[in-house]
């Protein structure tokens, strides 16, 4: 195996793993949140919708680092 497909892996695996720990802790604690009170589930859906959105976008730009190596 060559040394950079080696760094490509690398890089995309531990940008990926930050980004799903965090959407899965947003995740939990919108689900909590819902439980504790159920009429707040609209203002929670929203907040909860972009935190994933900037968690993902973590996870494209080690993707997009790991194709520029």
């Amino acid at each position: 195996m060559e040394l950079d497909t080696l760094a490509k892996a690398i890089a995309i695996g531990l940008g990926a793993v930050g980004p799903a720990i965090a959407i899965g802790m947003i995740g939990s604690k919108a689900m909590e949140s819902i439980g504790r009170n159920p009429e707040a589930a609209g203002k929670i859906l929203v907040p909860m919708l972009l935190a994933c959105a900037f968690a993902e976008a973590v996870a494209i730009y080690a993707l997009v680092i790991a194709f520029s190596i």
